[in-house]
């Protein structure tokens, strides 16, 4: 199985290509993590497993969702995004972009 390059970074902010909402990646997979089981059930336009997956919170909403790469666009609103997780992760946002905290080693 070959990976993929992904075509969106942590801290940018997306819009859900098919559910017209926005959101944050916080984490990216470079192929599908999930079970079969979860695929068969949430993934019903059957999207390619060996191609980025993405984890986003979601913008005005407390959960957060699990997109493949096909199903995400740059959002053209890059305003801030109201998630009650988002400061455990992030610290600041720039130029439309969140910065992940920095860890000490």
């Amino acid at each position: 199985m070959t990976e993929k390059i992904a075509k969106f970074v942590v801290g940018q902010i997306v819009q859900h290509r098919l559910f017209d909402y926005r959101g944050v990646i916080f984490d990216i997979d470079p192929v599908f993590q999930g079970t079969g089981e979860w695929y068969d059930r949430m993934a019903r336009s059957h999207p390619p497993k060996d191609a980025p997956w993405y984890h986003v919170m979601v913008d005005n909403a407390s959960h957060t969702t699990y997109v493949a790469e096909r199903n995400l666009l740059t959002s053209g609103d890059v305003g801030p995004i109201a998630h009650p997780a988002l400061d455990q992760v992030f610290s600041d946002i720039f130029d439309g972009r969140y910065v992940m905290h920095v860890r000490p080693n």
